[in-house]
């Protein structure tokens, strides 16, 4: 498998791949060969089925998941994680780090370790993978270019003055942990969802349907499309892997001002 070629001064590398989402389904093969060639493989999954899929590929395969606990930042987690890869590439090795999903997307320690990485001056390289996003059109039946699709972080619409379209999809991550600003939780409450609603109220209406999804990570497994009226959604159930997708509200407007200069250019141009 032909490699990405990199400028590099020192030995050791690090690789920051993503798995995909459903076990087996997703792999790429230059991702698969980054995991079989490392020196040590540091996995970042929260299924113990998947993790020991990753371990049948490299004798060295070590887990990311004992960095989490309850009660320890996030940020914390993160800080350890980075560093573990890191001591690894400083020694020499041929590093991967095997990540859910895309290893770029809601994934901080494979940025941040690769910046620190290649500003080490250590050869660098991240392989996309299928993402939760990448199944969610699929599984839902949804093409962004249709009417648009708006993302952010939960917790973003409770802490920022965000401006949401609501003619555009809507998807929003992390839901299960929206407003936690101590990043020490693995969960918030109905509480905390009734706030999200408050604000989500302000551009569409409570008998709204909205869409908790979550992709599927085992072949054997359907995912969760719940669909439920945002005024229910604080007593619904919600955990960290899901996802919330809000259909447009409202149709798209038509800018009669722009389209009357648009014909105005046609016309200019079919008289040159």
């Amino acid at each position: 498998m032909r490699r990405p070629k990199a400028a590099a001064t020192r030995k050791g590398s690090l690789a920051c791949v993503g798995i995909g989402m459903t076990l087996g389904s997703h792999l790429g093969p230059l991702a698969r060969s980054y995991i079989e060639d490392a020196d040590v493989v540091f996995v970042a999954v929260s299924d113990p089925v998947v993790e020991l899929w990753v371990t049948q590929m490299n004798r060295d395969v070590r887990s990311l998941q004992p960095f989490y606990r309850e009660g320890k930042s996030r940020a914390e987690t993160y800080r350890e994680m980075v560093e573990a890869m890191l001591v690894e590439v400083r020694a020499g090795k041929n590093v991967c780090g095997a990540f859910y999903g895309h290893p770029g997307v809601f994934a901080l320690p494979p940025h941040e370790a690769i910046r620190i990485a290649r500003g080490a001056g250590y050869r660098v390289h991240m392989e996309p993978g299928i993402s939760a996003e990448d199944c969610l059109y699929a599984d839902l039946g949804i093409d962004p270019g249709t009417f648009g699709c708006q993302h952010f972080e939960a917790s973003q619409l409770l802490f920022f003055k965000r401006r949401i379209d609501p003619t555009a999809y809507l998807v929003l991550w992390q839901v299960g942990v929206v407003g936690d600003q101590s990043l020490t939780r693995f969960s918030t409450g109905a509480a905390y969802r009734r706030l999200l609603v408050d604000v989500l109220a302000r551009d569409y209406p409570l008998d709204h349907e909205v869409i908790v999804y979550r992709a599927a990570t085992l072949p054997i497994q359907q995912p969760r499309m719940d669909r439920v009226a945002l005024g229910e959604l604080s007593g619904a159930s919600i955990e960290l892997p899901d996802t919330l997708v809000i259909p447009p509200a409202r149709a798209l407007e038509i800018d009669e001002g722009m389209l009357k200069r648009l014909a105005a250019l046609e016309r200019k141009a079919r008289r040159k």
